[in-house]
């Protein structure tokens, strides 16, 4: 859809306030992690602001009634420049906010847009998607540097200290593994048409952030189940690698190892509960029986909780009897320690991830709700060299909430910025002109006032900015967009219940 924009005098849009001008995160929808938790599809929300206000009911092209909120924040007199509150914006003890207060929470100034992380060190682009190696993978590949190299020096001690380089290269080996099995997931991705922001290889496994949700149950299905089988068809090349090499040597002990651990991989995702593969594959299920994705996202999230505390209460008793690794005499205090410690935290990660699927589908249920429509606004057109006390008059007047600069002729030129408002004091307001304020617009920052759902998330993440001019398809103004309004949406969205 064309989002670019023309002149025209301003029409309404939702007046309500931005507490923290922030720019929105575009949720990526999809997620999966291995060994660990993976939830494919889930939406990551934008930064939660400090206030949660009611998201704003569409706004018809004339000015609507005004319209309360539930916002709460610290309300004052601007002076005689601005006799006129701004409707629809009310404060927890009843008084009214005008434009210049907006975006206020006890008196702090609204947040800077917040900035995407990078992923750790980025290693490659396999088909156009970057692979990053996050902090955390140091930590576990020394973790398994030292495990691995104590059970060599049981297995081959002629190594020596050797042994260590050993275990290194098992390390990178196996999550090279981990690796092939994100891969799996984004060449799927990639066939259904669904866009991968990126993998991650991280502390429990690898991470694939795929940005939008199958289309279908079947879809939804083969997407999840091609990770564990890649891991499957790994441990069956490492197992057949093996049968003409000598058991007692580094190659032989490092393909068993491999073979091993990519079986527990698969095993481990294959579990029928979210965020694991497993989870995803009962989800489609049930969506298939059902007919509602919401439905297979209940049922696949309380079954990975039931999943959490099994292995919570399981693994160190299964440990303990002797049935992993040997015989219970075998068991030492350390032991007992580290298979608690290593179950809590698989249970932790488990049951967060089963919580965060169902608020994140929750929110995916909600989106097309989100309308840039109903989000906007109301704003006035000012000249470039109107003073701010007396373009704050003519906006509280309005029951407007944003500036728009514009030329003689109405074409628009620039949006003034409501934290660059904040910062000015009010003697000094009838001697600054808007446009010092203001942030030059470029065609990113045009918004179509039809845009709603992902459609206008994915517009806005292509230009991250604290406000958007938004516009009718004849190019007539519609209002001003805040990112700080969308972020709220966001939050709300993910809170309301189904």
């Amino acid at each position: 859809m064309d989002v670019s924009g023309g002149s025209g005098q301003p029409r309404s849009g939702n007046d309500e306030p931005a507490e923290h001008p922030a720019g929105p995160t575009a949720p990526t929808t999809g997620t999966t992690d291995h060994p660990g938790p993976e939830p494919h599809d889930a939406p990551k929300p934008p930064p939660p602001a400090d206030r949660d206000p009611d998201t704003a009911e569409d706004t018809p092209a004339e000015p609507p009634h005004p319209k309360t909120g539930e916002d709460t924040g610290d309300a004052g007199d601007t002076g005689a420049d601005e006799e006129a509150p701004a409707a629809g914006t009310r404060t927890g003890a009843g008084e009214h906010r005008t434009l210049a207060h907006s975006g206020i929470a006890k008196g702090e100034p609204p947040r800077p847009p917040a900035k995407e992380p990078g992923g750790g060190l980025l290693m490659g682009r396999p088909f156009g998607v970057p692979v990053y190696v996050a902090p955390s993978w140091f930590l576990v590949a020394a973790l398994i540097t030292w495990v691995f190299g104590g059970q060599l020096d049981r297995v081959l001690p002629e190594l020596g200290a050797a042994r260590y380089l050993v275990s290194l290269f098992f390390a990178v080996a196996f999550y090279a593994s981990v690796l092939v099995h994100e891969l799996a997931h984004t060449v799927a991705a990639i066939r259904f048409k669904l866009p991968v922001r990126r993998i991650q290889l991280q502390f429990f496994g690898g991470v694939s952030e795929i940005e939008k949700e199958a289309e279908t149950p079947g879809r939804e299905f083969v997407l999840a189940f091609v990770g564990p089988l890649l891991s499957l068809v790994l441990a069956g090349i490492f197992y057949l690698a093996m049968k003409p090499v000598d058991p007692d040597t580094v190659p032989g002990v490092l393909l068993a190892g491999l073979m091993i651990s990519n079986l527990i991989v698969a095993a481990f995702n294959l579990l029928p509960g979210l965020p694991l593969d497993g989870g995803r594959m009962l989800r489609a299920v049930v969506w298939k029986i059902t007919g509602r994705p919401m439905s297979g996202t209940v049922a696949a999230a309380w079954v990975g909780r039931a999943l959490a505390i099994s292995v919570l209460i399981g693994l160190p008793l299964l440990n303990q009897s002797g049935v992993i690794g040997g015989g219970s005499e075998e068991v030492s205090g350390m032991d007992t320690v580290t298979d608690a410690l290593l179950a809590a935290i698989l249970a932790a990660i488990i049951w967060t991830g089963a919580g965060n699927s169902l608020r994140m589908a929750r929110l995916r249920e909600h989106l097309p709700e989100l309308r840039a429509r109903s989000l906007t606004r109301r704003a006035v057109p000012v000249q470039t060299d109107t003073p701010l006390s007396e373009a704050l008059r003519r906006a509280n007047a309005a029951g407007a909430r944003a500036l728009v600069v514009v030329d003689a002729e109405g074409h628009p030129l620039s949006l003034v910025r409501e934290a660059a408002i904040v910062g000015v004091p009010e003697h000094r307001r009838p001697w600054v002109a808007v446009s010092g304020l203001a942030q030059e617009l470029t065609d990113g920052m045009r918004v179509s006032a039809e845009l709603s759902g992902e459609e206008l998330l994915d517009v806005l993440r292509a230009t991250p900015a604290t406000e958007y001019l938004v516009v009718e398809e004849t190019g007539e103004i519609y209002g001003v967009l805040s990112a700080a309004d969308v972020e709220r949406a966001f939050v709300k969205a993910m809170a309301r219940p189904s």
